[in-house]
């Protein structure tokens, strides 16, 4: 079985090979990928659905029956991508195949935004054949946003085009690129600054200038081109119910984000109960504070903008935020041994995010440690304005992004020596966007707000926040509601500002199903930890329960609750 899942990969990282650059494995028998973006292309979509046939095919004749433990889990677990995966290129075809995106060009997708940031980041330039391989790579990107447009103009045909509000915002940010000198790009300053810093001879700004002239930017323009003739044909649904079966589409980008059983009603559902009983804790703890005038969402708004809860935009402001961080992640680092069994190797580090990047990034994220463990796992703040991150939101930020959130599940993942390439590179919103979300009411559990009742507020924000997710993404994909519908009920009850609530909506309505897998991840969690403790009584131990959880590594949350009751039936045993 596992020769099976290594040619599995194998396949995966010759026709991926970004991701190949992205775990690091861009060398030795695979170091011709460092030249190459991966193949886009019509030809390219329709071989890979067949490779994916053809994959479940030889899963499937493997007996199910006669395996068990750690390899029955790596088997549900790769059976359950290629079954999602599979269902969605048979469905639907539309979106370079599968489910969860359906729109190639919008203001979150499309490698326009994706590839510069990824040679910037990701491609790593020691040596001269590096910086080569980044030049072919930068030529690669030209026939790769081409390929984009012919999908584009296919999908187009059957009748899929981004919602208006997606197509304005994409314009607004490729006229940015282009109004953009071309060497003060990220994509030619990357390959100029890296190669001076290494001291690589070579006229690199003229060859990186030259392609950027005559191949990247015609190409960015025919793009643009495309999608502005698209905008007259556009409408402002901002569902995907409107797309061909795109009632269909939506339950299977909720199965393949949530990777749980449940279907669009049940999500509404989910939120609405959860608005309403956070919303009430909110409310309980806003009035200990003094804060009782208007809706909990109008008092989170006050609290936003209160200069008592916001550090000062200076250079000493930030460094006293910072300072901050990183005594709160000292703090619950020094009690994670009562809660979990197992802890990882790779430290945790907290960095500012580059001033020179932090304008178009988010408010803090997480970085995972490669595998070969030659980097700490880190934690990104962004400090562009303190005033976007007021006192109350960072301690859960920095629980859910470091310790006892991503952290702590991404690192062990790693790690685990137990696990095949494959289970390491396989990512589940559902597990670890829900892991992290428990691991912010696991710190309520763990005393860190017992003394910050303006952070435990914060929290309960945060919590919210998700809770809300849930109505808004079902309400736009399944409900039918538009845009501003989303939108009133979002800000009426978190209180986020209108451009930040707005950049939110429209990211749920290009991605459907992706928003609502954090709080069912956190729920599915929350069950098995109740389960368990219910059958296990006085012989329930926190520590045995986290490190089934995450000593599995990451899987889809129906096998979670497998690796839950096989836990329930160990400790019963022992």
């Amino acid at each position: 079985m596992y020769a099976l899942f290594d040619d599995f990969m194998d396949s995966t990282l010759r026709d991926s090979p970004t991701l190949t650059s992205s775990l690091g494995l861009d060398k030795e028998t695979l170091a011709w990928t460092k030249s190459k973006l991966g193949d886009a292309s019509l030809t390219a979509v329709a071989e890979s659905k067949a490779k994916t046939t053809r994959k479940l095919a030889q899963l499937r004749a493997i007996d199910r029956s006669k395996i068990s433990g750690v390899d029955a889990i790596t088997y549900d677990t790769v059976a359950f991508t290629l079954e999602v995966e599979d269902e969605g290129n048979r469905r639907f075809d539309y979106g370079g195949g599968g489910s969860g995106a359906p729109y190639i060009l919008t203001q979150l997708t499309g490698s326009y935004q994706s590839i510069p940031d990824f040679m910037d980041n990701q491609h790593t330039i020691e040596t001269k054949a590096d910086a080569d391989a980044y030049l072919s790579r930068m030529e690669a990107f030209a026939v790769l946003l081409d390929q984009e447009a012919a999908i584009v103009r296919h999908d187009a045909g059957l009748g899929v085009i981004a919602p208006d509000f997606a197509i304005d915002k994409a314009l607004v940010q490729y006229q940015a690129m282009l109004r953009t000198a071309p060497s003060e790009t990220t994509l030619v300053n990357s390959l100029v600054r890296r190669t001076r810093e290494k001291s690589i001879s070579g006229d690199w700004a003229k060859q990186a200038l030259g392609l950027y002239a005559d191949r990247v930017q015609p190409a960015l323009k025919r793009q643009v081109d495309l999608l502005t003739a698209q905008r007259s044909k556009a409408v402002h649904d901002a569902g995907c119910w409107r797309l061909p079966e795109g009632e269909a589409y939506y339950e299977t980008s909720l199965k393949q984000y949530t990777t749980a059983k449940i279907s669009p009603d049940e999500v509404h559902k989910l939120g609405l109960d959860l608005v309403a009983s956070l919303s009430a804790e909110a409310d309980v703890l806003m009035r200990k504070i003094g804060y009782s005038r208007g809706t909990v969402g109008e008092r989170y708004r006050v609290l936003a903008t209160d200069p008592k809860m916001l550090y000062p935009n200076t250079d000493a402001g930030k460094a006293e935020l910072l300072a901050h961080l990183n005594g709160l992640i000292k703090t619950v680092t020094a009690k994670l041994p009562a809660y979990f069994g197992q802890l990882p190797k790779a430290p945790l580090e907290i960095r500012r995010v580059p001033p020179a990047i932090e304008a178009g990034q988010p408010g803090g994220y997480y970085d995972s440690p490669p595998l070969d463990g030659s980097r700490p796992g880190i934690y990104w703040i962004n400090l562009r304005d303190t005033a976007e991150n007021p006192k109350w939101g960072l301690p859960t930020l920095s629980y859910h992004e470091g310790i006892p959130g991503h952290h702590l599940q991404l690192a062990l993942k790693n790690e685990a020596e137990a696990l095949p390439l494959i289970r390491k590179v396989q990512g589940f919103s559902g597990y670890s966007e829900g892991w992290a979300l428990y691991a912010e009411t696991l710190a309520v559990e763990m005393g860190m707000y017992d003394r910050d009742p303006v952070g435990h507020i914060g929290m309960l924000h945060d919590a919210l926040f998700r809770a809300v997710r849930l109505v808004v993404d079902s309400g736009m994909h399944a409900k039918r509601w538009n845009r501003e519908q989303a939108l009133k009920f979002y800000i009426d009850h978190i209180g986020d500002a209108e451009p930040a609530a707005i950049t939110e909506i429209e990211r749920y309505a290009v991605w459907p199903g992706q928003a609502s897998s954090y709080m069912v991840g956190k729920i599915t969690w929350l069950r098995g930890r109740e389960r368990a403790r219910k059958a296990l009584g006085a012989r329930f131990d926190i520590r045995r329960f986290h490190d089934a959880g995450l000593l599995a590594g990451g899987v889809p949350l129906t096998v979670l609750d497998n690796v839950i009751d096989d836990y329930i039936a160990a400790a019963k045993g022992r």
